[in-house]
């Protein structure tokens, strides 16, 4: 039986976070799927656009060698991307473990059979982070530079 894998995710602004996600999750399945949330949801969902449109974060991530295939997230249920895309395991990220969020996809998905493996945070990169770096970045006056300490 083959094992197909589901990782969604907003995948903006590409990072090593996301690269390591996807790379386990491959490693835990037959085929992966790796699913991307258009800009309309991550606005309904988080409030905010994503900095990368929906087609090249797309572009993205089918390009990567683990990835199978790549499914544009446009409905905010799980459930349904699951009714449409079919999968045997969905992957997220270890900060959704113990979360209401992350109890409620756990509960659904055992109703279908569907086993929600949880993979560790990258805590030191976050499109988050990433955002807070560019609008700090976006407000240094013209032709002067900060170096950026950790």
């Amino acid at each position: 039986m083959t094992v197909v894998g589901y990782a969604p995710g907003a995948y903006d602004l590409f990072h090593v976070g996301h690269l390591n996600i996807l790379r386990h999750a491959a490693e835990h399945c037959d085929r992966l799927i790796a699913g991307v949330v258009s800009d309309e949801m991550l606005l309904l969902t988080k409030g905010r656009l994503p900095v990368v449109p929906l087609a090249e974060r797309l572009e993205i991530v089918r390009s990567l060698r683990f990835v199978d295939a790549v499914h544009a997230e446009v409905v905010p249920d799980k459930m349904d991307t699951w009714r449409e895309v079919g999968f045997d395991v969905l992957f997220k990220g270890d900060d959704w473990r113990g979360t209401a969020k992350g109890e409620k996809l756990e509960l659904d998905f055992a109703a279908v059979g569907v086993q929600i493996r949880y993979f560790p945070y990258t805590m030191h990169t976050s499109s988050t982070i990433l955002r807070k770096a560019l609008a700090v970045i976006a407000e240094e006056p013209v032709g002067r530079s900060r170096a950026i300490s950790s």
